[in-house]
């Protein structure tokens, strides 16, 4: 899988989405530049310019209309992905740390950062269809939570039903999305372990966390068990679902996550980056077993997103450069050995 490198960043990369339609991809980093690029060809679509700090979160909506952005100038922005027009600013006492649109659209969540006299606060807005209307001022749902450790990522559930937190003490949580209620939280990673990142199932009826642990865990959105749990040899900073799909057979599925992380640059500076473990590691999404991994970047990959079509994948690192890799025949005809044996009635 031969890779496309982007290079359009300054600084180390924060985060990569992809549009819904797997053609453009979205990039931010610690520079104040939020790049778009066509993933076929790593062409760049345009920047949008703005904000006055380093860039922690974007996202882009279903339908490509609109983008937000957040971070450390304390601003969560709203975009017009086709004419990069800014179209709202929302102002904060401190940095958003991750936004998210809901799955249809119609609202944006983010995530403000806990600091000295303020807590870590999630804000909900309605997000008017219409490019030219003007956004509301005044939050839908204002959630200050005030009774577990800093909120690090968060986002909704299936049918805008539940708002799931992951918190720097290796927790989950679960809040009514309407109301702002508690319903549950739980430990999943090991206590005092940040969550790193937080990524969703197509369906939104599971997702996967990552951690500073070196394992990232699958969950059951309705009750926050734990499914799954991919165990890696380097702290995790990303984890990402792989769409199920095989572009000429449906009846076949490519069940897979992938991982990114690395140590951190202090630690390895005296080592080579093989020592410091920067690659894609590719795990079997049913059998928790590792497949495979890709390696190239320089620097920790501190963020990894899919396709949701299926055709590629990208990782964006601490070394500045987003690297975009589509898969070839062999991932897709891949076959775990287990599924072979059960296939051939060796194993039940």
């Amino acid at each position: 899988m031969r890779p496309i490198l982007l290079q359009g960043h300054e600084r180390a990369l924060t985060q990569v989405k992809f549009s819904k339609e797997g053609d453009l991809l979205f990039s931010v980093s610690k520079d104040h530049v939020i790049c778009a690029w066509y993933s076929a060809n790593g062409e760049r679509f345009g920047a949008y310019k703005g904000h006055q700090g380093a860039l922690w979160t974007v996202d882009v909506d279903p339908t490509t209309t609109f983008l937000a952005s957040g971070g450390a100038d304390n601003t969560l922005r709203l975009w017009e992905v086709k004419t990069g027009r800014l179209l709202k600013t929302w102002e904060f006492a401190t940095s958003i740390k991750r936004c998210e649109f809901s799955e249809d659209g119609r609202q944006l969540l983010g995530v403000t950062e806990k600091r000295t006299g303020q807590l870590s606060t999630i804000i909900v807005y309605d997000i008017e269809q219409d490019v030219e209307a003007e956004q509301t001022d005044e939050p839908s749902l204002r959630l200050v939570v005030d009774e577990l450790p800093r909120v690090t990522v968060a986002g909704f559930s299936y049918l805008n039903k539940y708002i799931i937190t992951g918190h720097e003490d290796g927790s989950v949580s679960q809040y009514d999305a309407k109301t702002g209620e508690m319903l549950h939280n739980a430990f999943s990673h090991e206590d005092g372990m940040q969550v790193t990142d937080l990524q969703w199932s197509q369906d939104r009826t599971y997702f996967l966390t990552a951690s500073k642990d070196k394992t990232a865990k699958l969950h059951a959105v309705d009750s926050l068990e734990v499914l799954k749990t991919y165990v890696a040899d380097t702290p995790l900073n990303s984890a990402a679902i792989t769409p199920d799909i095989y572009p000429t057979d449906p009846q076949h599925r490519v069940p897979y996550v992938i991982l990114g992380g690395g140590q951190a640059a202090m630690d390895v500076t005296t080592t080579s980056a093989r020592q410091g473990k920067f690659e894609a590691r590719f795990y079997h999404k049913i059998f928790e077993e590792e497949i495979g991994r890709v390696r190239g970047h320089f620097g920790p990959l501190n963020y990894v997103a899919v396709d949701p079509t299926g055709k590629c994948y990208c990782s964006g690192g601490e070394d500045g450069y987003v690297r975009v890799h589509h898969f070839d025949s062999a991932y897709y005809e891949f076959r775990f050995e287990v599924e072979r044996e059960r296939e051939q009635g060796i194993r039940f």
